[in-house]
């Protein structure tokens, strides 16, 4: 053989038959070696061969597409929104117009989300017979058992691929990884293949490989390897393999505990790195892959499929409103996968449709590459679509059932992988004559003795991982035994999969914590330092002290000094790692650990804040039920206090000197009508340096929070972290700031009544920010202000004629903004009825109290009842921004302002159109309904303030009876009645049958009400002025003064609420007109002499 003079392909493949053939009878690779050389015999056997395997088989199968619904979340107070009639059907129902509904078919659909109950072995099965309830169990007989499943098709030679994709929080997970007693797919998968191997032919030879991945940030991790590659895996390109991550560890196993166990172990590296790295586990996509290989020593063949099983990040990454309005809303890699996987899916979906499509993108992305088989190639494909069936998450949950929609008209062209060993060795030639090279043909047998066949190569593989199962194993013994012993710290992540995955034991004596490797306990994260804390286990108790000012939270509570642990503590360190102190074994009971849950750690920790669901207002009064909306905030609240802590740790060591906080925007400061009870919650961002101010929308923070994320990893990685400064995703330009909003109810002007008044600015924190003095004056044409033989008694009087009115703009006193920076400037914008633009003030700069004297007039040429009722029940809104130097100033479109022949800006100005006598008739009619929903409108808001006052007075009977019996209660409800009786006869219906004798009350108490307005308003504005005067502290002579002038300003209101009052009771609207003038005057009256001088 050494004489023959071949070189190339031919010589090799004989070269090999020979060997074999010397060989032959030598147990497995004999058989392989026989079958290999009969495998070459033309004719009929070799055809029979490959009919019986399936070679060349292809399945044109469809890209399976199954839905679950895991349970929604309860604790944001949210409503069902998803139904399921058949178990392929599935109903979503709008929740602003819950007539609006879209139906969705599918493969299969999964009820999981209530109808269960626990066993005994703590599995979830159905409650009863009649439940909808699908479980782990049910799931996994039909994705994986039924004919086309994943195992049926990995042992027929098929490729498989399951992706699993929705929004965070929706099952994903649990349905890929299982919890507790549930498994879920994965371990399904591997646990019953093994089984299935146990009870196979012994003709056949099993090589199954496994190996485990996460993608994040466009990045490749393999999740089996210690040590981490910069830069992550390369993804390279095989003509024949198609895509593949180089480098990857694919562990051999031979049994489902040794897979268990790399799982395990694949977990702990990822929880690892999500703390270094400051990633979330729900923004990664983690790939799990298992080559299953069979070999027929009878006949010479082998089948292999590769089974890829997908865990995609959250979904709601890829919402085009996440980043709505941010400059930086393309920059994040993190959304790159997914956005990309979207894009091959809607390629492939208008290709089986028939349409032109000109390129997938499978290149456009790691992920995609990866996929490539998956998604339209060589592979049966299943996507499990995971839904919240929760009203807030509608938007989300909408999302997904269309993307799952489209997948499913995905073709697929799966073939049987089987080939012959003359096949394998013509593959393993090449690449033995690639490794040889120009070698002399006499060294080509050398080459071939290292490993002469691959049966050998997996023998060695297999003897390599049972030694490396033997140190893993003693490992974990040791760590079982200490966590039966010794107190430790639990790890709790943000994912279920990867809590209690990491575990600290504190041994006997001292021990530092921090990032130092000369720790005893070392700790990854966000704002943990070299030497972070210690720890002491001495005489049965455990203390932990803080270094420095290192940042330690115990049950929600910072600490400073040494502090005694307890069982069960919950503790976090740095930005946001947290942990559960387990105590000595004596502490310990049959505690539910699960309940400790990342969650439970967010709440306590803003509870200890002051912030909760009662602050927020969910609670109305003694009503248990919560406003759904508010504990949708809180809970929006609760989720970004992790993220802004860690935040601002990036900031703090990236040397940026931004300091982030959260705030939550009340939206009834702008609504006219004050209704708007719904929150909001927002970041407000503040250069320490330049005291420059930012306000981010949550959307827009969490955008920012990604591009920070990839900022970080590149500094920590040691890359040029330096980037142009409008790619900094701290940096924003300048912006004006909104301070903050002022109420100034409309009423007077619709009786033609002057109103004077200081009102407060609130922030979104409810306090006061400024005080606007502003005056409301009904006039004339050519601005003289109307006289009291003006006002008028029943608004009504003013339909149809013309009404003009000046808004006078005063002062602004005491702005915070100006106070905090005199560099600092402000300006107030406002906008009334149906005036489509902002009116701004002129901007005022570096002026704490500045004086605006700004006057607008405006008219109204024909007053619609529209228009009247809107004065009735509406406030005029006015905004304070607060200017910043360098950003622009706010000014209003002028040529959109509709103006009168005098210059004045036109209200209520709708146009009246000519019609043709055809449309006469349909005029006339849609007047008549118009002014039947103008008096319903009106009926409506009398009825709603009948309502309110009956509220009061039940109350205040109730309160009577307690204290002073029943016999003192025959007037109060005579009261009611008169001030019931009183609004009804302004109904429209009833409005021609009022009293003359109420009629001279409200004349009488019109009057007074204008001679209160003016004094009381005085008084009230010089209590104010003086509020924000502050005189020296020397000027005792002053002070006096002051506190004289309060005392006759008290006196004045007194007697002005007297004569208001008696007025009011006699009129019986005191309840229509007065309660919350009342209120205020009563806070004004109980001021105390010092809060005058303050």
């Amino acid at each position: 053989m050494k004489s023959i003079p071949l070189v190339g392909e031919v010589w090799l493949e004989r070269f090999l038959l020979l060997r074999c053939r010397e060989r032959a009878g030598r147990g497995h690779l004999g058989k392989l070696a026989r079958g290999f050389c009969e495998s070459e015999k033309p004719g009929v056997e070799q055809a029979a061969c490959r009919a019986g395997s399936g070679e060349g088989c292809e399945d044109l199968g469809v890209f399976w597409v199954f839905l679950m619904a895991a349970p929604r979340e309860k604790n944001s107070g949210s409503k069902c929104v998803i139904s399921m009639h058949s178990r392929t059907t599935t109903i979503i129902q709008d929740p602003k117009n819950p007539e609006h509904t879209k139906t969705f078919i599918f493969d299969l659909a999964y009820w999981s989300h209530n109808g269960f109950q626990k066993d005994k072995d703590g599995v979830f099965i159905s409650a009863d017979p009649s439940s909808k309830f699908a479980g782990q169990v049910s799931c996994f007989k039909t994705i994986l058992m039924d004919v086309g499943g994943i195992l049926d098709s990995a042992w027929h030679g098929y490729n498989a691929t399951l992706l699993a994709y929705g929004q965070t929080g929706s099952g994903k997970s649990y349905s890929m990884i299982g919890f507790g007693a549930n498994k879920g797919i994965i371990p399904n998968v591997c646990e019953e293949l093994f089984r299935a191997i146990e009870s196979q032919d012994k003709n056949r030879e099993y090589q199954v490989t496994f190996s485990m991945l996460e993608i994040y940030n466009e990045q490749v991790r393999d999740l089996l390897s210690r040590t981490k590659k910069p830069g992550g895996l390369k993804v390279r390109e095989d003509q024949q393999l198609g895509f593949y991550v180089d480098g990857l560890r694919s562990v051999p196993c031979d049994n489902y505990a040794q897979i268990e166990r790399l799982m395990e172990q694949g977990t702990k590296i990822r929880t690892t790195a999500s703390t270094t790295m400051n990633a979330s586990s729900s923004r990664s996509h983690m790939v799990i892959t298992i080559q299953f290989k069979q070999v027929f020593l009878d006949r010479a063949l082998t089948k292999q499929s590769s089974i890829n099983l997908v865990d995609l990040a959250g979904s709601e990454r890829q919402k085009s409103s996440g980043s709505e309005g941010d400059r930086l809303r393309e920059g994040s890699r993190v959304n790159l996968s997914l956005t990309n996987l979207g894009n091959v899916i809607s390629a492939l979906a208008d290709a089986a449709l028939g349409k032109k499509v000109l390129h997938i993108p499978y290149r456009a992305s790691v992920l995609t590459k990866l996929l490539q088989s998956a998604l339209g190639g060589n592979s049966r494909t299943t996507l499990i679509a995971a839904i919240s069936p929760a009203d807030i998450c509608y938007e989300e949950t909408l999302s997904t059932l269309r993307y799952a929609e489209r997948a499913k008209k995905i073709r697929n062209k799966a073939v049987v992988n089987t080939s012959t060993l003359v096949k394998e060795s013509r593959a393993e030639n090449s690449k033995l004559l690639l490794g040889c090279g120009n070698s002399r043909i006499a060294e080509l047998p050398a080459c071939l003795l290292v490993e002469p066949t691959a049966q050998l190569s997996w023998a060695h593989q297999l003897e390599q991982a049972r030694r490396e199962w033997q140190q893993h194993y003693a490992a974990i013994a040791q760590e079982r035994r200490l966590v039966r012993t010794v107190p430790h710290l639990l790890n709790v992540n943000e994912d279920p999969q990867l809590t209690g995955v990491l575990k600290h034991f504190i041994q006997a004596g001292s021990c530092d914590a921090g990032q130092a490797a000369s720790n005893a306990i070392i700790l990854q994260g966000l704002g943990i330092s070299d030497k972070h804390a210690s720890f002491t286990n001495s005489d049965g108790k455990v203390m932990v002290t803080p270094h420095g000012k290192c940042k330690v939270i115990i049950n929600g509570v910072p600490i400073t000094t040494k502090t005694k642990l307890r069982h069960l503590d919950r503790i976090i360190l740095g930005s946001n790692s947290a942990y559960l102190y387990i105590g000595f074994p004596s502490e310990r009971g049959s505690e539910d650990l699960s309940r400790f849950d990342y969650d439970f750690f967010q709440l306590e920790r803003a509870a200890a804040e002051g912030v909760s669901v009662d602050k927020l207002g969910a609670l109305h009064g003694g009503d248990v039920k919560a406003d759904p909306s508010v504990l949708a905030v809180f809970q929006d609240y609760v989720k970004l206090m992790p993220l802004v802590a860690e935040a601002n740790q990036m900031s703090e060591e990236l040397g940026k000197g931004l300091k982030m906080e959260l705030k939550v925007k009340n939206l009834a400061s702008s609504d006219s009508r004050g209704y708007d009870l719904q929150k909001e919650v927002t970041v407000k961002v503040t250069n320490r340096q330049t005291h420059q101010v930012w306000i981010w929308s949550k959307a827009k923070f969490i955008n920012r929070k990604f591009l920070m994320e990839e900022f970080y990893q590149r500094f920590l990685d040691g890359e040029d972290s330096h980037v142009a400064q409008e790619d900094d995703p701290f940096w924003d330009p300048v912006e004006v700031i909104h301070l903050g909003s002022a109420h100034i109810w409309l009423q007077s002007l619709a009786y033609c009544m002057k109103f004077e008044d200081q009102v407060e600015f609130l922030n979104c924190d409810g306090l006061e920010e400024a005080v606007l003095h502003i005056h409301m004056v009904p006039c004339s044409p050519t601005g003289q202000a109307c006289g009291e033989e003006d006002v008028v008694i029943d608004p009504l009087e003013l339909l149809g004629k013309r009404m003009d009115f000046q808004i006078h703009i005063v002062q602004c006193l005491g702005t915070k903004w100006l106070k905090e920076d005199a560099e600092r400037g402000i300006q107030m914008g406002y906008r009334i009825y149906d005036l489509t633009n902002t009116l701004y003030t002129k901007p005022v700069w570096k002026i704490v109290n500045p004086q605006i004297e700004e006057t607008v007039q405006f008219t109204a040429l024909n007053a619609s009842q529209e228009f009247l009722n809107y004065l009735q029940t509406n406030a005029l809104i006015v905004d304070l921004w607060g200017l910043q130097e360098g950003c622009a100033e706010l000014s209003c479109s002028q040529p959109d302002i509709i103006v009168t022949g005098e210059g004045h800006i036109m209200v209520d100005s709708k146009k009246i159109s000519t019609v043709t006598d055809t449309g006469q008739t349909t005029s006339n009619q849609t007047s008549e309904l118009h002014l039947k929903l103008v008096k319903l409108e009106e009926e409506r808001e009398l009825l709603r303030n009948i309502n309110r006052v009956l509220r009061e007075e039940n109350a205040f009977l109730k309160e009577s009876i307690e204290k002073t019996g029943s016999s003192q209660q025959g007037e109060r409800p005579l009261k009611s009645w008169c001030l019931i009786n009183g609004m009804t006869e302004q109904l429209p219906a009833a409005r021609n049958q009022m009293c003359t004798q109420e009629a001279s009350y409200d004349r009488e108490f019109a009057k007074a009400l204008k001679v209160f307005y003016q004094s009381m308003n005085v008084a009230r504005g010089q209590f104010l002025k003086l509020r924000h005067y502050k005189p020296p502290v020397s000027c005792f002579h002053v002070l006096a003064i002051v506190n004289s002038a309060a005392m006759n300003i008290r006196e004045h209101v007194y007697f002005s609420m007297k004569v208001l009052s008696r007025y009011m009771s006699r009129s019986g609207i005191a309840g229509l007109y007065g309660s919350s003038r009342f209120n205020f005057l009563r806070y004004l009256y109980t001021v105390p002499h010092s809060g005058c001088t303050n």
